[in-house]
């Protein structure tokens, strides 16, 4: 098991499932402003898609891409890809507030659009992909990954939906991040750019809270960001925190923050607790202080039977094969249209209701 110190490189251990043979899904990253695409590139060709081109303004951002991709040509413009009729997806994590533009010209192009979270970084941008996505039929995918990357959070949604703990009461997130300010571009400190705190890496929670209460909707009831402990960047937001109450009745908490200790060997001690009506599940990530010769991707769920450690380092990703076959088969197995931009809309709205003076 590798030691993921860094999380804006970070590429998950495991795989896909396959479900094309070579050719059968060809698809493009393009725009590599951040890491995650390694990631969205991985997890795409684990499942049997092929990346056929990368392009960046950037040829430095080329290069680091070829490092692990060696066998992707590099395309001579954007264009070059939105004009290839056998690309059916273009992956991209180019700059927050840049990915709905960039989103929409995909879409234009009549391709499909896998985007690095988050989607947005303003409520306008979000209704322009919502017509979009009305308009032409494609989709518009979000890179949710702390979830679909991440095998014990899938695992904790599979025994949901089989009823291991009965109705979801409650889901507490604890997200924290290592920050790595020397690897990390100007950008990535200007709000504008990337969104607010809440926006960015507080997108992943609001997704999970929708999946794991089986919810569509939600009421944002409590948000607060800050800057608790980077003065040399007066503006950036390096803590975060929000409450909900889903349509279901369910209550939801996280705290998103960039304080992860220097001497933790994982770029964050991700943590989910999931309580029901029958038992409950804490979801480890990305450590397991319990046992530290073994990897993570550790849960624990508790009921009327007892406590068991499950080990799901194992299991692989379901989300891009099936990904993968809705866009073939134009279903929506893999996460519904709804269910991603409802996950972006509330991330943006508690993001502005902890700015709200």
């Amino acid at each position: 098991m590798a030691k993921h110190s860094s999380g804006y490189d970070y590429v998950p251990d495991g795989s896909g499932d396959k479900v094309c043979e070579a050719g059968d899904f060809v698809f493009a990253a393009a725009g590599l402003n951040h890491g995650h695409i390694y990631a969205q590139t991985a997890g795409l060709t684990s499942a049997g898609a092929v990346c056929k081109y990368v392009w960046d303004s950037d040829k430095n951002k080329i290069e680091e891409f070829l490092k692990r991709f060696p066998n992707v040509k590099v395309a001579n413009s954007l264009e070059e890809i939105l004009n290839d009729p056998e690309i059916k997806l273009v992956a991209n994590a180019s700059i927050s507030s840049d990915r709905c533009d960039f989103g929409l010209k995909v879409l234009d192009a009549g391709k499909h659009f896998f985007v690095d979270k988050p989607p947005f970084t303003t409520l306008a941008q979000l209704e322009a992909a919502r017509k979009k996505v009305a308009e032409t039929g494609l989709k518009y995918m979000p890179y949710y990954a702390e979830r679909i990357h991440n095998q014990a959070a899938e695992r904790a949604g599979i025994l949901i939906r089989e009823g291991a703990i009965g109705k979801v009461l409650q889901v507490l997130i604890m997200a924290p991040h290592r920050l790595s300010k020397n690897a990390r571009p100007d950008w990535f400190f200007k709000r504008e750019c990337y969104g607010g705190i809440l926006c960015d890496i507080g997108s992943h929670q609001f997704e999970q809270f929708l999946e794991f209460t089986g919810s569509d909707d939600a009421q944002i009831n409590f948000a607060r960001v800050d800057n608790m402990g980077t003065p040399d960047y007066p503006l950036f937001q390096d803590f975060g925190e929000a409450s909900l109450t889903t349509n279901t009745g369910a209550s939801c908490y996280c705290r998103v923050d960039w304080f992860t200790p220097d001497g933790l060997p994982v770029w964050g001690d991700g943590r989910t607790f999931i309580l029901g009506t029958k038992g409950y599940i804490e979801v480890r990530k990305y450590i397991d202080y319990s046992d530290s010769a073994n990897p993570p991707q550790i849960l624990f769920i508790s009921d009327s039977t007892g406590t068991k450690r499950i080990d799901c380092q194992q299991d692989t990703f379901p989300f891009f094969g099936n990904f993968i076959l809705d866009i073939l088969n134009n279903t929506q197995n893999a996460m519904t249209q709804h269910h991603a931009f409802k996950a972006a809309e509330l991330a943006l709205l508690a993001q502005l209701k902890a700015e709200k003076k």
